[in-house]
């Protein structure tokens, strides 16, 4: 037994949700030990660390010249190896909470269509980041699992989890996937969205937090039962000062409308592929919705609407994936069969 593989016997095994736009880290027996936006602060010259996580978010377009902001992940895959790499460091070190020289065993959610070298990239990362041994799963199923949803059975279950890079949808029975499918359309591009709009209409330049914001607090796929309004400040393109507007519900709805579009679109898609047996437990058992996009206000009903399904979300959404992926840490049977390596 090498002494890599024997410290990994006494080390806590970890559930990961690397996200986008957050990673969450599940450790076995204490719960999630580590919520942080996947951001890390440099030195632009000496690519030295300064921040990672939360305090990193609240540096983002606020740095000198001479420190940067980086999201080394992009898209639900890697896009900065080594910044990935130093980012899983700090959180397994966050989330072990003992010696560093203690390896865990990590298990990663991951979207359901990314390459074998982006699956590759993300276990050399963890290992790199002294995991023992790294297994990945794919995020829509461990979703489910997350969700309290049956897949073990002989029913049709229907996930669509809405993350910051990627929308993953699958279709699930008895733990296999029927179908699944992955959009690169998420939080990041409706936050993305927002800014093009804000622009264009207003010619006010504003940054990621406050695009972010305005998605929480006023933004919707179908009309409010009260309009909304919020007064956000950015910088004017035409006189460069700063300004402060009062945007609607009804705008960013505008805004938002041609990304939601195309996430219904790929979930019309996915219920056109599916076996019609299972179709009619969908019917009968709806969509689950899971990831911090489920969260934007009136989805569900516009996606009920336009399917003509029952439509739920999640109890937990933001959570779903790192909980499903740490019972896969209790459940070997369960993992040996959804596991993706």
């Amino acid at each position: 037994m090498s002494l890599r593989t024997l410290f990994s016997v006494f080390s806590s095994d970890l559930a990961i949700d690397l996200g986008t736009a957050n990673t969450l880290v599940y450790a076995k027996g204490r719960g999630i030990v580590v919520n942080e936006p996947s951001i890390v602060a440099l030195d632009k010259n000496s690519r030295k660390v300064l921040a990672v996580g939360r305090k990193a978010k609240e540096m983002l377009g606020r740095t000198p010249a001479d420190i940067i902001a980086v999201k080394p992940m992009k898209d639900g895959v890697i896009a900065d190896f080594d910044v990935t790499e130093v980012m899983l460091k700090y959180f397994i070190k966050a989330a072990h909470g003992r010696s560093h020289l203690l390896s865990p065993r990590i298990i990663i959610g991951i979207p359901s269509e990314i390459t074998q070298v982006e699956k590759r990239a993300v276990q050399e990362s963890a290992l790199r980041a002294k995991a023992s041994e790294v297994y990945l799963v794919e995020q829509a199923i461990v979703a489910a699992v997350g969700a309290g949803m049956p897949i073990t059975e002989a029913y049709g279950n229907m996930v669509v989890d809405i993350g910051g890079g990627t929308t993953d949808i699958a279709v699930i029975s008895l733990s296999g996937v029927v179908y699944s499918s992955s959009v690169r359309v998420a939080g990041n591009e409706l936050d993305d969205a927002i800014i093009q709009f804000i622009k264009r209409k207003h010619n006010l330049l504003i940054g990621e937090r406050t695009a972010e914001a305005i998605k929480i607090q006023i933004g919707s796929a179908a009309a409010l039962e009260r309009p909304m309004t919020m007064e956000i400040k950015g910088r004017n393109l035409i006189e460069g000062v700063p300004r402060t507007i009062t945007v609607t519900d009804e705008e960013i709805r505008e805004a938002l409308s041609d990304s939601i579009s195309v996430l219904i679109n790929a979930i019309r898609v996915a219920l056109e592929r599916t076996p019609p047996e299972l179709s009619a437990d969908i019917m009968e058992r709806g969509i689950v919705l899971t990831g911090g996009g489920a969260l934007l206000k009136r989805f569900d009903k516009r996606l009920s609407s336009e399917t003509g399904l029952p439509v739920f979300v999640a109890e937990d959404p933001l959570s779903a994936v790192v909980m499903g992926t740490s019972k896969i840490l209790t459940d070997m049977n369960l993992f040996r069969r959804i596991r993706v390596n």
